[in-house]
């Protein structure tokens, strides 16, 4: 079994590069799931039905939400209806599901908790989810702090599939599998790679020169990447994963990583 993760999708840069080559890369790489974090998606906030559609018709399965999945709350409310659309688990009563589960796969959609909404502990809640599975279990988790994102994963290493870190937009080099848990601490974002996190820059720069709140935009124009994760996987645990970046239209292989050879 073949997994591509697509870390937060931001705005319509991150939407075009993926129209543009997912097609590619499922067809090359033999592709059986593509999960993605939805979260940013319209315009940096959100997500709208439109939007789903066309993502989903670009080639994604499933998708994982965050801490903007109810920035656009009567939407995310009609589209989380759908079982392959989640939002994190931390929501207490929260409309829709925030796993979804077939009879290869369970796709989990969670936050950390500094700096996240209020919510159920992730990790108590994680930790008492995956006993007993037999199935690979794939947790995006989304957090502020990358100390919550090795914690989790060093809790469930040996138990889950996957535990790959969504959030901060920008991607690290930590790339490994252990005991058969693939992990990487965050997988960066698709959309704009030029300007901060996705964002253009002049409404953070105008932010942190005055200390006050500012609109934050996706710009109309820039340097696009793509930033996704392919995992191998035996059926219950991770065997190779490799990091792939897409800039300037070129396919480059950062990180790669085996188990159990």
């Amino acid at each position: 079994m073949k997994i591509l993760f697509i870390g937060d999708i931001v705005g319509r840069p991150g939407r075009k590069i993926i129209k543009k080559f997912l097609p590619k890369l499922k067809s090359e790489f033999e592709i059986d799931y593509v999960i993605a974090n939805y979260e940013n998606a319209a315009h940096g906030f959100g997500i709208t039905p439109k939007i789903f559609n066309e993502l989903k018709n670009a080639g994604i399965d499933i998708f994982t939400g965050g801490n903007h999945t109810f920035d656009r709350k009567k939407d995310a409310v009609l589209l989380l209806n759908e079982n392959k659309i989640l939002r994190p688990l931390n929501y207490f009563e929260a409309p829709g599901k925030w796993y979804y589960e077939d009879e290869n796969i369970i796709v989990i959609s969670a936050m950390g908790v500094f700096s996240m909404p209020y919510g159920k502990n992730p990790f108590i809640e994680l930790k008492n989810f995956v006993e007993n599975k037999n199935k690979f279990i794939f947790i995006d988790f989304h957090a502020e702090a990358t100390a919550e994102k090795r914690v989790l994963f060093h809790l469930l290493k040996g138990k889950a599939g996957a535990i790959i870190g969504t959030h901060t937009h920008i991607g690290t080099d930590d790339l490994e599998i252990n005991e058969g848990t693939c992990y990487l601490t965050d997988i960066g974002l698709t959309g704009c790679g030029d300007n901060v996190i996705g964002m253009d820059v002049q409404g953070p720069l105008v932010s942190e020169l005055t200390g006050l709140k500012e609109r934050f935009d996706v710009p109309d124009k820039c340097k696009s990447i793509m930033q996704c994760l392919i995992i191998e996987s035996d059926g219950r645990f991770s065997k190779r994963a490799f990091k792939l970046k897409i800039i300037d239209e070129e396919i480059i292989k950062t990180q790669e990583v085996s188990y159990g050879n």
